[in-house]
């Protein structure tokens, strides 16, 4: 009897075990998949604290938030309706071939799917193009932040000898003679005025209600807890945790909204060289930052990085899995003061392949399709 008992007690040790050998953490923590989908089914609030750095402030990871306005919101339709016209409209430009859409496609997630945006006269520009998408998140816009508002930005490509490439005080007399626009400008401001601002009003304000769908990351965070996977549920906390991606890309978009260093500045080499945020401040200390995209629908925003470096997300990996570039100066630039430093925060990580696996596969869970956006019919 006992012999049948000792039986029965190491059959049910071993169903207990197997209960919790699902998908095992690799040399990550002890915790089980069913214990962390367990944990992560609960609020937030109530996650384990992220592996953060002294002095770095974050947001918790969160459902998708709600922009300002949308294209239905009563007060602002006509200067929507106006705003997307414009956007879609080369004859914003100096040739009449390049529109805001050749670059942020809707979709493409609102990028044009290049190492670098390809302009006037066939000019490669020397930056990856951004999504505008929830670009209303923002207060400094562009990679190296040198605008601080949406109408700001609209200006940089469009007088851009590189991008647009039109004189953007000459825009408004252009778009007086297309007699399609009166009626879309009076029906926005009041009258059919076509003025500079009102051009990067319309603009703005149409970029401001391109967003985001949600993803199977909102949906588990509404309560559905089959819509992500157990390898995504061990790329959330490795993301939290070992990963250390929280320093950086935090909140529920995803960032932080500051600038960093990456070890990708080039310096030194003329062709390849961008000091980033130094460009716009001056300022040592910024050399090489670039801002922190968000990470929400990461996955078809390839290519990556600033200078659009890698289209392969496993390359991503590998690089910050191996702490990113970290340059050492030459001899004759152990006293520049412009030396490039890589940013602190990034460190060697030592993830085996199922965690970056499952890394990818939580990147996956805040990665959906695009909304659908048909090009409007221009006026004529």
């Amino acid at each position: 009897m006992k012999k049948i008992l000792a039986a029965i007690s190491l059959f049910m040790f071993f169903l207990f075990i197997l209960s919790f050998q699902s998908f095992k953490l690799s040399n990550t923590a002890d915790l089980s998949i069913d214990s962390l989908r367990e944990i992560y089914s609960q609020s937030p609030e109530n996650w384990p604290k992220p592996f953060l750095d002294p002095g770095v402030e974050f947001n918790e990871l969160g459902q998708l938030p709600k922009p300002p306005f949308t294209e239905n919101t009563d007060s602002v339709k006509g200067k929507v309706k106006l705003g997307k016209m414009l956007f879609f409209d080369p004859r914003l430009s100096g040739s009449n071939q390049i529109s805001c859409s050749s670059c942020h496609a809707p979709d493409l997630n609102w990028t044009d799917g290049r190492e670098v945006s390809i302009g006037h006269g066939h000019m490669a520009n020397t930056r990856n193009a951004q999504s505008v998408q929830n670009i209303w998140f923002f207060k400094r816009l562009f990679w190296d932040g040198r605008a601080a508002s949406l109408e700001e930005q609209a200006t940089g490509p469009i007088g851009s000898d590189i991008e647009m490439h039109q004189e953007i005080k000459a825009l408004p007399r252009k778009l007086k003679k297309i007699k399609g626009y009166e009626p879309l400008f009076a029906e926005a401001f009041g009258d059919k005025k076509v003025t500079e601002a009102r051009i990067l009003k319309a603009l703005a304000t149409y970029q401001i209600t391109l967003v985001s769908r949600q993803t199977d990351f909102d949906y588990f965070l509404q309560g559905n807890k089959k819509r992500m996977t157990d390898q995504q549920i061990l790329g959330l906390h490795l993301f939290r945790t070992k990963a250390r991606c929280m320093n950086c890309h935090n909140g529920p978009l995803f960032t932080d909204g500051g600038f960093h260093n990456e070890g990708l500045t080039y310096y030194g080499r003329d062709k390849f060289q961008d000091l980033g945020l130094y460009n716009v401040t001056k300022v040592t200390q910024d050399v090489g930052k670039f801002k922190t995209p968000g990470l929400r629908d990461v996955m078809r925003t390839g290519p990556w990085f600033h200078n659009g470096l890698f289209g392969n997300i496993d390359g991503v990996m590998n690089m910050y899995n191996a702490g990113m570039a970290r340059p050492k100066p030459k001899p004759e630039q152990l006293n520049d003061p412009l030396f490039p430093r890589t940013d602190p925060l990034l460190q060697k990580l030592n993830l085996s392949k199922e965690e970056r696996d499952a890394l990818v596969a939580f990147l996956r869970s805040i990665t959906t399709e695009p909304w659908k956006v048909r090009q409007p019919v221009l006026p004529q």
